[in-house]
């Protein structure tokens, strides 16, 4: 096992490091302040950049790289915001993965080409008011009629709700118990019957537009179709990718809390002398760095095996152990990041207060963590535990 990044992943890592940090810190503080989702025109330099296509294919004008190569990427805007960092996230481990994979080829031909070139957002819709956790008792409803289908239900906790142009929505196609009945269609915002409510207020995620919205009698054609009645399980299985990149934003800010808590101490003086060279704070920063350093080899480690998989994915039981792992770190990190910080660390104008709350969601947000802890036993018992008896 070599843990040294090849010379094209360092190069990659080192342009998003250069490019995030040079453009995105002012643009992030301005969101976090006023509450609103990277503009447009800074999604399309994204896309020329190409930050938006690393891991899709080169047929749609994606560099056609590795995952782990995207989550390096990932990281390096994370370490900015989440909030910045979110259309990346979309991008190459999110709803659009989920196009890529099941869309049909006239589909991923017309959106995958936007969605790379920063044209276009993609977000996707699984929870409802009574079906969150428990997703397979969602009630949205796709009906055919001729050559379409009519769509009706309503969705909660939709993260980019009413700001993406595209939107990944789990419904049920049929009266099938469970998940037999479970696909997902592409809804366009624009579509008659769209309704959206208003944006939500959360504790952290500012700069990430959470609302949920109403699907009134919403005509689709069936080429909107991702996937079919039965194919729930298929969406679940890209979840690998996608907790991988859950994880990798809460390691983003996790290790972003630890370089501002590690230039503060050396800055920070105290009886005469900078605080690091009191034992306490070593002992703090040492403790910091051990979490930031496991959660990203259980992140790669995920992500580098996945080639090794058939369906090329990270498996559930990595991909759960390095989210639920970079979820619970994230929280302690930021947390000894502020204390360490002292007044300066509960301030709102230095930042490690905002990470403290951007990273509770994530243990939330894809499933929590005591979710992948039942995926994580499923996985080491081979057997998938019922959790409705």
């Amino acid at each position: 096992m070599d843990f040294r990044p090849t010379d094209e992943q360092r190069e990659l890592q080192e342009a998003a490091r250069k490019f995030a940090r040079a453009e995105l810190p002012e643009l992030a503080r301005d969101m976090e302040e006023k509450d609103y989702p990277v503009p447009r025109a800074m999604v399309r330099k994204y896309g020329e950049m190409g930050f938006l296509g690393v891991n899709l294919p080169t047929e749609y004008g994606g560099l056609g790289l590795g995952h782990l190569e995207a989550l390096l990427v990932l990281e390096e805007f994370a370490q900015i915001s989440n909030a910045v960092a979110f259309p990346v996230f979309e991008a190459l481990v999110g709803p659009v993965r989920t196009i890529e994979r099941f869309g049909s080829p006239e589909m991923k031909a017309r959106i995958l080409p936007e969605v790379i070139a920063g044209e276009k957002v993609v977000a996707v819709s699984m929870s409802e008011p009574d079906a969150g956790t428990a997703l397979t008792d969602l009630r949205t409803r796709a009906v055919e009629d001729g050559d379409h289908f009519v769509v009706n239900g309503y969705k909660r906790w939709t993260s980019g709700g009413g700001h993406s142009d595209y939107y990944v929505t789990y419904c049920r196609y049929n009266d099938e118990p469970g998940a037999k009945g479970i696909g997902a269609i592409l809804l366009d915002r624009d579509a008659s019957g769209m309704q959206f409510g208003k944006r939500e207020q959360l504790m952290g995620f500012r700069g990430i537009e959470t609302a949920d919205y109403a699907i009134e009698d919403v005509r689709v054609p069936k080429a909107n179709v991702i996937v079919g009645a039965g194919g729930f399980g298929k969406l679940m299985s890209a979840f690998g990718l996608e907790r991988c990149g859950n994880a990798t934003q809460s390691l983003g800010v996790a290790a972003a809390a630890l370089e501002q808590a590690t230039q503060y101490v050396q800055e920070r003086h105290a009886f005469g002398k900078p605080i690091v060279e009191f034992q306490a704070v070593q002992i703090k920063l040492a403790e910091m760095a051990m979490k930031v350093e496991a959660a990203r080899l259980l992140i790669h480690r995920a992500a580098a095996n996945a080639a090794h998989q058939p369906d090329g994915l990270p498996t559930v039981y990595e991909s759960s152990v390095a989210k639920c792992y970079a979820n619970e770190i994230v929280r302690e990190v930021t947390s000894m990041g502020v204390q360490v910080m002292g007044g300066y660390g509960y301030h709102k104008d230095y930042g490690m207060e905002q990470r403290l709350r951007d990273g509770f969601a994530w243990g939330i947000a894809g499933g929590t963590t005591d979710v992948q802890k039942t995926n994580i036993a499923a996985a080491m018992i081979g057997q998938r535990f019922d959790q409705r008896r």
